[in-house]
């Protein structure tokens, strides 16, 4: 593939980017039509940024009088600015790249080094763009956005800008060797735009080309061939996808002797169809359209999301097959397994990484990581397993660049490790061997001695077991009386597994606080199966889970309803607010962030549209009928006595709209429920667009938490 990433390291702070229903009838599809609070959704309408305004003064004037805000605040940002973090690299060529932000850089450096630079404990680092320097100068507040050079030279690149942290992103060509971007280059406006190089004068290019060129999902539908200096509107159609499509898409693979160019639309969010260009013709891949095709050199790798008979067998779900690339263009189907579920093990979603001789295999089991080694030798693939501690994150990717000459690192890969207690390391390690170097460790930020992390199963209401982890602090005692944050998401086939955070560790773990990562459906913690037993017409089973793990905790004397706070963001926004509706009496406090709410209406606000193979179609009158017994916002009551909450969104986000927040907020104050609200102008969907922003969110939440939870 081209584009090759080395190591990213989760935020130090962050969480990860994070039982008994009231139903109600199923309402008439079209009761938004009555929705008093639709002014909300006007991102920069005056008066919902009036409104916005008024409500950011009461939330912050509260919880910035809490003595507690500021130290929380100034934890935080140290943490965040602390300048031994390991930074995270991307190799191309003979350079290791890292975006960096820091007190002194709050925007941030894009630069470079060399990896005997990096393994130094101080490595000299070659800036090739200051953010901060850009954006005072154009007087816009950029924030980094990701890069793609081109390949062998890596002098040419598209860097990627977006304003206040949005998903939509400025396209500007950067010349590397004169450290300047390239004027009348391969510039485009601000989009969700999708973009390839071809070489060092053409571009694959999926943009907003006006009128009709755009998904219902708000990504690009039409993939054209931009050739350097002449105008985009004169840019040759290539590919389209249709309207309904979530995005369509073009990838370049130019590894020498295996050059190939893909074409494709993501039918929906978990269905593709891709086809490979041959002699200026597209030719359709056959396979699975929910199985994820990915490729090196002369092998693909299909990672199944379903069954799949092929070759009088039945493929399980969940597993990797292999198969080499030019038989399965000719409809072969001769796969070999190299990875099969189990109840417990399961592939990361991401699929397998390379080196040049080895397939590195990232693998769960019971929530916590180890590697697999393969390697095709005498028709028959061999395997060596690295193991890591329980329970632990352990990750691996290939560093091998093809496009190097007799590459030294074509069988090295960078390997993270760590845990609830223990910060990252970053080792270098050599597949086929136990040779491993240590190059980065993380500080310590908080004092783990006594601290414990245990790994518990709560019963849902269907009896299925579901995994979860407590973070114990120091002298912890099962007396009910501990602070406790339950965090969760349960969706999109996205896993929680162990992190270290330096944030939680220095504002909550010391304070004596329990911190519970909850591994419920929905989620991909056992594979494929375990996300599809709850979307759609299931998806309630989320809740369900979540509200158990609750439960157990209760039980288990961990703690008591009024000292139990619910947590997530995004989905696990959903999720929270979801549960707090249907079971109030579990929970003392909830913090919703960046929420999906109304789930009668997320499809019509921005990237909703493509999520509906999550959630279904609320404009279908069976399908409104079980969203319709979930969604937070049309199941939200009057004289229902509901936790103490803090939506907190951002006025940027362009995936998941702010007026799922605004409203929810506003109808719960409305019908007299105890809500504070938070909304940062920058941020996107991540919240925050620096580190100031990011520690002041955190401090809010976390002193809106210790306070409701009476650790004060």
């Amino acid at each position: 593939m081209s584009k090759r990433f080395i190591f990213c390291l989760r935020s130090a702070v962050g969480v990860g980017a994070l039982v008994c229903a009231f139903f109600v009838k199923a309402q008439p599809v079209n009761s938004a039509l009555t929705d008093p609070h639709l002014w909300l959704e006007e991102v920069q309408g005056d008066k919902a940024l009036a409104w916005v305004r008024e409500r950011n003064a009461v939330s912050t004037a509260q919880l910035q009088a809490v003595p507690v805000f500021a130290e929380n605040k100034a934890k935080v940002l140290g943490v965040l600015n602390n300048r031994d973090q390991i930074p995270g690299i991307t190799r191309r060529g003979d350079y290791f790249y890292n975006y960096w932000r820091d007190a002194k850089n709050p925007r941030g450096l894009w630069r470079r080094t060399t990896l005997d630079e990096y393994r130094k404990a101080e490595p000299k680092w070659d800036v090739l763009l200051d953010l901060d320097a850009l954006g005072q100068a154009e007087k816009e507040n950029w924030v980094w956005g990701g890069s793609d050079c081109l390949a062998p030279e890596y002098n040419r690149c598209l860097i990627y800008l977006s304003r206040g942290g949005a998903d939509a992103k400025v396209s500007r060509e950067f010349d590397i060797g004169k450290r300047e971007f390239v004027k009348d280059g391969f510039n485009l406006p601000e989009a969700k735009s999708q973009l390839d190089w071809v070489d060092i004068n053409t571009l694959y290019v999926g943009t907003d080309f006006g009128s009709g060129s755009m998904t219902q999902s708000g990504y690009a539908r039409i993939i054209k061939r931009w050739t350097r200096g002449t105008p985009l509107a004169q840019a040759e159609v290539m590919y389209e996808g249709k309207e309904s499509d979530v995005a369509a898409f073009a990838t370049v693979d130019k590894t020498p002797g295996f050059e190939r160019i893909i074409f494709g639309r993501s039918t929906d969010f978990y269905n593709t169809e891709i086809n490979l260009l041959v002699d200026g013709k597209l030719i359709k891949i056959d396979k699975p359209s929910d199985a994820t095709l990915s490729w090196r050199r002369e092998w693909a790798f299909l990672l199944l999301k379903s069954d799949l008979k092929a070759a009088n067998k039945t493929f399980k779900s969940g597993s990797l097959l292999a198969i080499q690339f030019d038989a399965l263009m000719k409809g072969e189907r001769n796969f070999e397994v190299l990875f099969e579920p189990t109840a417990t093990r399961s592939l990361s979603r991401g699929g397998p990484s390379i080196t040049r001789d080895f397939v590195l295999l990232n693998i769960m089991d019971n929530v916590a990581s180890r590697i697999e080694e393969l390697q095709y030798l005498g028709g028959k693939w061999q395997r060596r397993e690295v193991k890591a501690p329980f329970p632990g994150a352990l990750g691996a990717v290939g560093m091998h660049d093809p496009f190097v000459k007799d590459d030294p690192l074509a069988n090295h890969y960078s390997m993270s490790y760590l845990d609830f207690l223990t910060p990252a390391s970053l080792y270098l390690g050599k597949a086929g061997s136990d040779e491993r170097e240590l190059l980065k460790r993380n500080p310590t930020f908080f004092d783990n001695t006594g601290m414990r992390t245990e790994q518990r199963f709560a019963t849902s209401k269907d009896g299925t077991k579901v995994p979860y982890f407590v973070v114990y602090p120091k002298g912890a005692k099962t007396d009910g009386t501990n602070p406790t944050v339950l965090y969760g998401y349960g969706g999109f086939q996205i896993s929680m597994t162990p992190f270290y955070s330096g944030g939680w560790g220095t504002t909550w773990l010391q304070r004596g606080g329990v911190f519970v990562v909850a591994n419920i459906r929905g989620g991909g913690e056992f594979g494929p199966s375990w996300h599809q037993s709850a979307v759609k017409q299931n998806k309630q089973k989320s809740y369900d889970d979540f509200a158990a793990v609750a439960e157990d905790l209760i039980k288990a004397g961990i703690t008591k309803p009024q000292h139990l706070d619910i947590m997530g963001g995004s989905n696990g926004g959903l999720l929270v607010g979801a549960v707090m509706v249907q079971r109030p009496e579990l929970f003392g406090a909830v913090v919703c962030s960046v929420p999906l709410l109304d789930m009668q209406r997320y499809h019509k606000l921005l990237a909703g549209n493509s999520w509906m193979a999550e959630y279904g179609n609320p404009d279908k009158a069976d399908e409104w009928a079980y969203i319709s017994q979930y969604s937070p916002y049309q199941n939200v009551k009057k004289g229902v006595k509901y936790p103490k909450v803090l939506f907190a969104t951002s006025t940027r986000d362009d995936r998941v709209h702010p007026g799922h927040a605004r409203k929810m907020a506003a109808r719960m104050m409305e019908q007299g429920h105890d809500v504070l609200y938070f909304e940062n102008i920058e941020g996107g969907h991540g919240g925050a667009a620096n580190n100031e922003q990011r520690a002041n969110l955190v401090a809010l939440e976390n002193t809106f938490l210790w306070v409701s939870l009476g650790g004060l």
